[in-house]
């Protein structure tokens, strides 16, 4: 089974020869995000980290379409929009929010924590367990959840 770096580097071919520009746009700005990291690090990035790039990149491009949707440009908001939609296709299934809610509980035993100031404690903890696997903006909602309760 290929890697997610050679799995990429295949599909970006393709693009090419469909002269698919919006699709090869986003796929080379997720290859130089790659390369990028691997050249600051002096390091050969695995799935993980990979994951971990596209999820950085969706994050940036769903605040970028936000503050395109408040600014009245559609335009801009549809082509960032487009670029989510490659990028979605590199992550893994994503974790249901029950699904998440049940990792944190068993984060928090495992952990001890007690209560809020403990929060840093639990999402190191998550971060770790569920990258890549699950939006860490609902990650952080369950720790607060779980631990507020």
């Amino acid at each position: 089974m290929p890697t997610l770096k050679e799995r990429i580097t295949e599909d970006m071919k393709a693009a090419m020869r469909a002269k698919d520009t919006e699709r090869l746009g986003a796929i080379r700005m997720l290859t130089a995000a790659i390369k990028q990291k691997e050249v600051d690090e002096r390091v050969e990035l695995d799935d993980a980290a990979v994951v971990g790039i596209v999820d950085k990149l969706l994050k940036q491009r769903k605040d970028s379409i936000e503050a395109f949707q408040k600014a009245n440009r559609q335009d801009l908001a549809d082509k960032e929009q487009a670029e989510v939609a490659v990028l979605q296709a590199y992550l893994p299934a994503r974790l249901s929010a029950d699904e998440i809610a049940a990792e944190v509980k068993a984060i928090v035993a495992e952990t001890g924590a007690k209560g809020p100031a403990d929060m840093g404690k639990v999402m190191g903890a998550a971060k770790q367990r569920l990258a890549g696997k699950a939006d860490m903006g609902q990650v952080s909602a369950a720790v607060k959840a779980a631990l507020a309760g």
